[in-house]
């Protein structure tokens, strides 16, 4: 067995340096040299762990198979080659799990699957940055190197195996399966691709040189491979042919050298492949001779060689028999098919009907024809120029006639510069039939044709083009077909010229009124250039709805994006509608994308909001408002959402607007048709009218309250009782505004017919502090609350019977649902007003709040309140705390000295104030759970919380015990970011710093621990004057004092703590 695996890898040895794709030598030509060659191989294997050896090789095989999916040509084989490569990974994570043998015989195999896979590697990235066309040119013999290396690396697999038989027992079916299929492997190329490169051939060998045949097998190479048929592109590909080529001269490959050069000139021929200045050479080179002639010159004749013996007309591709005589290929073709065997011309019999292109008269006839293209561009040049219309239309005639006959003649009528004159004729003349023509002259040459498209989008002609699409049908008709194909490249739309017609000032109000207009072939055509406009710049769309064409607007707003809607609801929010404009929108489906997008951003509502108050003024619209849902989705919008004031204000609009009608009620409804609480909207219109921020939106609140109480008086009755409408509504009499006190006083007439007594009520019984706690208690207007709560607290706590009524009236209950569920400045200002209610001499009071559940919010602001928040939090945290020492029974005993002697069973005291402490009976902030939120507050670097927190957390230091707080405020690492305050914070919170210090440093035992730390900020401070007096200096010198006192003892009550 291990000699015939010998055999097979002297084999793969030989084939290493003679593998197909490869152009390697073997170092040697003896079997002599091949196996010197394997024994120092193997040696230098020999050194190299075999683990190693297999983790290498599974790298390397991992990276071949995911280069192996890259390569764009022949993607099959190289994805089953990749496939097959990842198979083999689990094989050798096997062999490295259960030990691979050490014979001789696996190192061998080992090293014949590493050089295959390297053969692999160098054949994936040979043909992975190749040029495309190359590619596709090599298909054939590219499928089978893929073939031949994943059977080489099927083979050594297979000995591997073999060489390792019993480690691989328990994967073995696996790896013979996997040895076997790549071992059989067969891999072809695809059909296309073949057809393609048959078709070269065919071509090179027939000597095909004409134009037409380039331009079909380059479109056909381009689809195959993926590249863009544009000049840019195919130069690419070209070049790279090129470089192929000269590389095939440089290993000295002839037939591969020549192969490559026939191709080139093939398709060099293409319109796409065409080297510009060398088709202007060909073209003044031609000019050249006819310049010999006399300029009255306008043809000449084709000499007798040139014509068909068979059809007697000027050949195009002239083919010879044996006989010498020459023929049109298609008519000797047609003359053999009817059973001819003898010559056309001389009658000899043909013993060889071979037929061979005769290249030279080809050539020579190309040239005659050419010569008379120019003499045809000379002459229409004088036509064109003659001023008169019939010579001007017969020119345009000759020029579509040399562009039929040959597609060099686009680029030679530009290069003669009968493109500009015809432009030039297109914007003077009068005559609808010149201007027609020009149009239909001017889109033949530019037809496929992206530089002569180009010449004609840069001149004055695109302007004269795009006014013609104003003029009469059948100008407008040609006009917007030369557009249509100006806009068009190989790969679609041509972007740049898409852009430029959508910033021509006319173009769309003309592609419009086309799209509007009788003629169903320019209505079509403006639709696509318009819905191409409309991809490219949104702008479009909006100008196409200006003039009256709303479909991309419609089917932005139905299908788009959020952005893409928002960008439509603009536009309509921005147009000038009348009401028929309104009604078409509506029919075509804006309105429900438009409630839609009130469930999304603020821009959105707004937009939205914005675009439904002018979709709302027609009746049929409002229908469908209503019939959609879109009345709950205001209302929620209007009164239960926080929301800006601008959206309030678009919701009363539209309230407004739907309830402007008589049967207006009828739209106050669910989306199932149900009719909505008129109690509650009512309600919360008058709310909408009261407060510091309504003046935005009253006018339009108070109008929807107009047309909503106009409805049904038994309805209207009711919600004005249970709102007290009138009291709301009577102040708003001293408006400002004319218009608001006209709607206020309507809106009082019929409020007084169902309860006039109120107006007298409200006229001797003002009860303005009950507005305030009302105000309080708005949870649907943020503003309000906020406003309210920052008057209340700017009141004189001073007045306690204010402070008593506010309780009755219900503030102090507001609130705290205020510091629940209000926004963040609401909660700010609402924790400034409820010092109010916490005097910390007025223990009864402070009880009443730690009652309601006030401590639990106080602590949690602490971790995620507004650093306002935090602050105030903190500060009203130590007025309760500072009531803590006068709630506490601390047992003194008569015959101990230490605090904890008399510690009642099972009872624990609090470690600050040693005594039972309860959140509710003495207010204590440790037993709150407050102590970590303020000492978070030490490190943020915050002075407004710092200083809150140090004056909270010095209530624990008590004047009998500060010992017990000391050690608090220790356990608590407390100590560590209040001594970095003496780093980092103002001259006053470095003040506040040393004053919680002082009363620190009684304690001998935080002297000994936390001494020399703060010794070292301490004495930086001393030499500061601050407070005028050097208030900060003294301070820290006391502080510093305290700390010599106990600089000699070395003892400490804080065991196993390390500075």
């Amino acid at each position: 067995m291990l000699e015939n695996i010998g055999s097979f890898l002297e084999r793969k040895r030989e084939k290493q340096f003679s593998g197909v794709g490869f152009n390697f030598q073997p170092l040697g030509n003896t079997h002599s040299g091949l196996i010197r060659n394997s024994v120092h191989t193997m040696v230098g294997l020999e050194l190299i762990p075999i683990g190693t050896i297999l983790t290498v090789l599974n790298s390397q095989i991992v990276k071949t198979a995911n280069a192996a999916i890259d390569v764009v040509i022949d993607k099959e084989s190289f994805k089953v080659l990749s496939k097959h490569l990842l198979d083999i990974a689990p094989v050798l994570k096997e062999l490295q799990l259960q030990e691979l043998n050490e014979s001789e015989a696996a190192r061998v195999a080992l090293e014949s699957l590493e050089s295959d896979i390297k053969k692999a590697n160098n054949l994936v990235e040979k043909y992975r940055n190749r040029g495309r066309f190359y590619l596709l040119l090599r298909c054939r013999y590219i499928v089978k190197e893929v073939e031949q290396v994943t059977r080489d690396i099927g083979r050594s697999l297979a000995a591997l195996s073999i060489a390792n038989t019993e480690v691989l027992s328990r994967i073995s079916d696996q790896v013979n399966r996997l040895q076997s299929e790549m071992q059989t492997v067969e891999f072809e190329a695809s059909q296309s691709q073949l057809q393609i490169v048959d078709k070269l051939n065919h071509g090179i060998r027939e000597q095909k040189l004409d134009q037409a045949f380039a331009n079909d097998v380059l479109e056909e190479i381009g689809r195959a491979v993926g590249v863009p048929v544009e000049p840019s592109e195919v130069s690419k590909e070209l070049a790279s042919i090129r470089k192929e080529m000269e590389e095939a001269a440089t290993r000295k490959e002839r037939a591969e050298f020549i192969f490559l050069e026939q191709i080139i000139e093939l398709l060099s021929r293409a319109d796409a492949a065409r080297d510009y200045e060398e088709v202007k050479k060909q073209y003044f080179r031609r000019v050249q001779v006819i310049e010999r002639y006399d300029s009255r010159e306008k043809y000449i004749r084709p000499l007798n060689s040139f014509l068909c013996p068979i059809t007697g007309a000027v050949m195009v591709d002239p083919v010879s028999l044996c006989t010498g005589t020459t023929c049109e290929r298609s008519a000797i073709e047609a003359w053999f098919d009817d059973g001819n065997r003898i010559d056309p011309e001389t009658k000899e019999v043909l013993e060889d009907t071979t037929l061979r292109s005769n290249v030279r008269l080809r050539e020579s006839i190309e040239e005659w024809r050419e010569v008379n293209y120019c003499f045809g561009i000379r002459s229409i040049k004088e036509s064109l120029l003659s001023n008169s219309d019939l010579l001007v239309q017969e020119s345009l005639s000759q020029i579509q006639a040399l562009i039929r006959e040959n597609s060099i003649n686009k680029d030679w009528i530009s290069i003669g510069e009968l493109t500009d004159i015809i432009i030039s004729i297109l914007g003077e003349s009068d005559s609808t039939d010149a201007k027609m023509k020009i149009l239909i002259t001017l889109k033949d040459s530019v037809q496929g044709h992206a530089r002569n498209k180009e010449k004609v989008v840069e001149s004055q002609g695109w302007y004269h083009i795009i006014s013609c699409l104003g003029s009469d049908s059948r100008i407008s008709k040609e006009a917007i077909d030369l557009l249509y194909e100006l806009l068009q490249n190989r790969s679609g739309w041509n972007k740049s010229f898409c852009k430029k017609l959508s910033d021509h000032p006319s173009a769309v109000s003309y592609l419009v009124t086309l799209l509007k207009g009788p003629v169903s072939n320019s209505a079509g055509v403006s639709e696509k250039i318009l819905m191409e406009l409309s991809e490219i710049d949104e702008e479009n769309i909006s100008a196409a709805a200006k003039f009256g064409w709303y479909k991309p607007l419609t089917d932005r707003m139905i299908q788009g994006s959020e952005s893409s809607r928002m960008s439509m609801a603009r536009a309509i929010v921005n147009l000038e509608l009348k009401d028929l404009n309104l009604k078409l929108l509506g029919e075509q489906g804006v309105i429900l994308p438009l409630l839609e997008m009130l469930s999304g951003s603020i821009e959105s509502k707004e937009l939205s909001l914005s675009s439904l108050v002018k979709l709302a003024k027609l009746h049929a619209n409002k229908g469908i408002i209503a019939a959609s849902g879109g009345v709950p989705l205001v209302l929620d919008l209007m009164f239960f959402c926080r929301m800006r004031p601008f959206i309030t204000i678009k919701c009363c609009e539209i309230l407004e607007k739907l309830a402007s009608d008589d049967d207006g009620i009828d739209f106050l409804v669910d989306g199932k048709g149900n009719q909505l609480e008129l109690e509650n909207i009512i309600t919360n219109l008058l709310a909408l009218t009261q407060g510091p921020n309504s003046a935005h939106y009253r006018k339009p609140a108070l109008r929807a309250l107009l047309g909503i109480c106009k409805f049904e008086t038994g309805l209207v009755k009711k919600a004005v009782l249970a709102a007290n409408g009138i009291s709301l509504i009577l102040p708003i009499l001293d408006d400002s505004d004319s218009e608001i006190r006209e709607t206020a006083i309507n809106i009082l007439f019929l409020f007084s017919q169902h309860e006039p007594q109120g107006l007298v009520e409200y006229l001797f019984s003002p009860r303005r502090l009950q507005a305030l706690v009302g105000f309080l208690e708005n949870d649907d207007n943020d503003d309000v609350q906020m406003a309210a709560a920052g008057l209340l607290a700017n009141l004189p706590k001073s007045e306690r019977e204010l402070t008593m009524e506010l309780i009755d009236l219900g503030g102090l209950d507001a609130i705290l649902s205020i510091l629940k569920n209000g926004t963040m400045e609401a909660k700010e200002n609402a924790l400034s007003a409820l010092f109010r209610f916490t005097d910390p001499t007025n223990i009864e009071s402070q009880h009443d709040l730690v009652k309601r559940g006030l401590y639990p919010l106080l602590v949690n602001f602490l971790n995620t309140g507004s650093v306002t928040a935090k602050a105030r939090a903190a500060a009203f945290i130590g007025d309760l705390s500072m009531s803590t020492p006068k709630l506490t029974a601390v047992s003194k005993s008569t015959g101990c000295t230490r605090w904890w002697c008399f510690r009642p069973s099972k009872v624990p005291l609090c470690s600050a104030h040693g005594s039972v402490c309860s959140v509710s009976s003495t207010f204590c902030l440790l037993e709150a759970n407050a102590l970590p939120g303020l000492i978070r507050l030490l490190h943020g670097e915050v002075h407004a919380t710092a200083y809150e927190a140090i004056q909270t957390l010095s209530t624990l230091v008590l004047e009998d015990f500060p010992q017990r707080g000391a050690r608090v405020l220790h356990e608590s690492n407390a100590m560590r970011p209040l001594l970095e305050i003496l780093n980092w914070g103002t001259d006053s919170l470095k003040s506040e710093a040393i004053g919680l210090l002082e009363k620190v440093f009684v304690s001998k035992e935080m002297v000994e621990y936390y001494g020399t730390r703060a010794r070292l900020s301490l004495l930086g401070l001393t030499g500061i004057t601050v407070y005028g007096d050097g208030h900060l200096r003294r301070k820290a010198a006391r502080v510093l004092s305290l700390l010599e006192r106990y600089s000699k003892s070395s003892s400490s009550a804080f065991s196993g703590v390390q500075e």
